[in-house]
């Protein structure tokens, strides 16, 4: 239970059971307890949901929205969110990228090299006395390197944020406002910023991209909606197939639609010539150009810039709380 009599997450009972049983289980090692009296508890933990809210999965529209938003805020900061959504970073891989990770060739696809991450994790539980402690990539044996290619618009901002900013003295592409580690309370200010402004207040009450990390949602979403090839967006992604599948496959656009057309298809094969839907293919993907959307068109790198997007809000309830990423 909370502090307030309310039921804690499911995540965090889990958490701390692991923590109290690994606690009592080295007082065991101690010779201080004869056994775990943990593993004698009858007791069945609350389940997590794995899936993310398929309504906090912002589409390219309202994500190039903010980032123009936060180009006029803190300029320095765009490619930091480019990175999290183009290249589906986790903010911990974003903080601690170099410029050595870099395969940026003029005009064309380039390419990050990710071998370590930096969480923040309080200096009290580190080894350096800072906040911040370099570690391997989440859940990969140390020394795993990941390879994810980017695409041009990612290329470009990484290569707009050198000439602009530089690095610091030890590479690092971002930084805080005293050269230290990019801080989240830092970059976690500047997303709720710009989502606000770009967003308008009616989508800012949904959940759609509430937090820096519904960025890496939004694109293993739209990698896995574009392409249907979960192993190579796996890859990509750092995570394994099986985790992909659980956390987002209710958020693949068109799935539900195909599946309901071929349950309806085996009960009469006759409907299939009836009610075929003009907005899906074969392979369940929709022709999204068939499924107008004013947040789609609304121009985000024009000359007015972020006055667009305080005139024309993305406010349009519809568009923030579809189920799919567009």
């Amino acid at each position: 239970m909370r502090l307030d009599g309310s039921r804690a997450a499911a995540a965090t009972v889990a958490r701390k059971r692991a923590v109290f049983h690994d606690a009592l289980g080295h007082a065991v090692e101690l010779g201080l307890l004869p056994a775990n009296p943990v593993s004698q508890v009858r007791w069945t933990a609350p389940t997590a949901a794995t899936a993310v809210n398929p309504q906090a999965v912002a589409s390219p529209a309202q994500v190039r929205a903010i980032l123009a938003e936060v180009a006029r805020l803190r300029p320095e900061l765009t490619a930091f969110f480019g990175c999290l959504y183009y290249a589906a970073l986790r903010p911990e891989e974003a903080v601690a990228l170099r410029q050595a990770d870099l395969i940026l060739p003029p005009h064309e696809r380039g390419k990050l090299i990710l071998t370590s991450a930096c969480p923040r994790t309080g200096s009290a539980w580190t080894s350096t006395g800072t906040p911040h402690e370099p570690r391997g990539l989440k859940h990969r044996p140390d020394g795993t390197v990941r390879v994810v290619p980017i695409p041009p618009v990612l290329a470009d901002l990484l290569r707009q944020h050198q000439r602009e900013y530089g690095t610091a003295p030890d590479g690092r592409l971002f930084r805080g406002a005293r050269g230290g580690m990019l801080s989240e309370s830092v970059y976690g200010r500047v997303w709720h910023a710009a989502r606000r402004v770009a967003l308008g207040p009616e989508l800012v009450a949904t959940p759609v991209a509430r937090r820096p990390y519904d960025l890496r949602h939004a694109a293993l979403s739209l990698w896995l909606n574009a392409t249907g090839a979960p192993a190579e967006v796996a890859v990509r992604a750092g995570n394994s197939v099986h985790v992909l599948q659980d956390v987002y496959t209710h958020c693949v656009d068109g799935h539900d639609e195909v599946i309901s057309r071929q349950i309806e298809e085996a009960l009469d094969p006759d409907s299939s010539t009836r009610h075929r839907s003009p907005c899906a293919t074969a392979s369940g993907l929709t022709h999204r150009r068939h499924r107008p959307d004013p947040v789609r068109h609304m121009s985000v790198n024009d000359a007015a810039g972020p006055c667009v997007a305080r005139n024309h809000p993305v406010s349009h309830a519809r568009t923030g709380l579809r189920r799919c990423l567009l």
